[in-house]
């Protein structure tokens, strides 16, 4: 039986090929396939993973939270109201008591108990704070040099004195929502800033080691082992308490991703010194070095596109193990510390068994925590698959 490719060389010259729906039944969809291009096989490989594509909006979505944070969040993470201090979620109603129409929310006012200090919200249905989209309010930077004072939705009055807490407040009185919001920024960037160092350590290690074998890689593979005989757990904690108290938000920051690729890099790098072991075997290797290419072009033309689904599949399990090291990091109190905002800093009072009993909104960052890694694992599993299309 005659291949496609070896049915497209037979056909007369001249002969139009009419590119149809590859995923239709029919000779057609086998000459389209037989002609495609690598990047349309894997996107037509990526697009039946169901839950990639999934993942893949979700990412995109949590990544445009990122650039766009200042403008979707309500509030600014500054803001906070003392006295609305651990204020429950508001429900936003669309028809008042009246049956007037329009987006609002009634205020909450607290009362102490005198004895056990328990706080006891109750909603004023006889007053309105009206919402709106596209509000004024408190100024911000979009992409780091631009101004501006509109958010999505809030409060319809700027000056209003009664904040609006859709996913309640915080020990101080911030706004959860905008918080979460804000932290994303810092939550998201940090796995992706941290996956690109541990990438270039493994890509430079385990190659070296891969590919010049003997000493080289003996040391290498020692040093490996060293690293991931250390428990995991304790190192970051180690680390990341050596760096002093002293050093800005934006110093620490830094210092938490160096901490967490200085330690993300070894399993990564003992994929790529496999590959480039078993791969260096190959004739096309042979081949392309007696014809004469260089080091570089070996690893970077020749070798590594070999491989390019392994490294996607680790660099898609690493992004979320970032993320989730932060936010344990950060929820031991060890990480990032305010003023920074992230999920795990927002967490941090979820230590606290009695303020969950009595506030358990505060444990809503932990789902921006859950969907981002789910997400990322959905969109990097079907990366994986469509990276190599051949074998499907």
């Amino acid at each position: 039986m005659m291949t496609n490719a070896q049915q497209l060389r037979d056909l007369p010259a001249g002969a139009d090929v009419h590119h149809e729906d590859p995923t239709a039944e029919g000779h057609g969809a086998d000459r389209e396939v037989a002609v495609a291009s690598q990047w349309q096989l894997t996107w037509w490989s990526f697009r039946r993973h169901k839950l990639a594509m999934v993942g893949a909006v979700v990412t995109l979505g949590l990544y445009l939270v990122v650039v766009f944070a200042g403008f979707l969040a309500p509030y600014a993470k500054s803001y906070y109201s003392a006295e609305h201090a651990y204020a429950p979620p508001q429900a936003v109603k669309l028809v008042d008591d009246e049956g007037n129409w329009g987006l609002h929310v009634n205020p909450q006012s607290a009362e102490q108990d005198p004895s056990t200090l328990q706080l006891t919200w109750t909603t004023d249905t006889t007053a309105e704070t009206d919402l709106g989209f596209f509000v004024k309010g408190q100024e911000y930077e979009l992409f780091g040099f631009l101004t501006l004072d509109r958010h999505l939705f809030g409060p319809a009055d700027p000056t209003s004195e009664e904040p609006v807490y859709l996913l309640g407040a915080d020990k101080n009185g911030h706004d959860i929502l905008s918080r979460m919001i804000h932290g994303t920024t810092v939550s998201m960037t940090i796995g992706l800033v941290g996956v690109a160092i541990s990438l270039l350590i493994a890509i430079l290690l385990g190659g070296l080691s891969g590919l010049l074998g003997g000493a080289t890689d003996t040391v290498i593979q020692r040093v490996i082992e060293f690293l991931m005989s250390l428990p995991a757990i304790p190192l970051w904690m180690a680390l990341a308490a050596a760096v002093p108290a002293t050093w800005t938000p934006l110093e620490r920051y830094f210092a938490i991703i160096v901490i967490l690729s200085l330690i993300g890099w070894t399993g990564l790098a003992r994929e790529v010194r496999g590959k480039f072991m078993s791969v260096r075997q190959e004739e096309y290797i042979t081949a392309a070095t007696i014809d004469g290419a260089k080091r570089g072009r070996l690893i970077f033309r020749h070798m590594l596109p070999q491989f390019t689904s392994h490294i996607i599949a680790s660099l898609s399990l690493s992004i979320p193990a970032m993320i989730l090291a932060e936010t344990s990091l950060s929820w031991l109190g060890l990480g990032l510390q305010a003023p920074v905002v992230s999920w795990g800093v927002l967490l941090q009072e979820a230590q606290n068994v009695r303020v969950i009993t009595t506030a358990p909104w505060i444990m809503i960052p932990g789902i921006a925590v859950v969907v981002a890694v789910l997400a990322l694992n959905f969109f990097g599993d079907g990366l994986r698959d469509a990276a190599d299309p051949y074998k499907h």
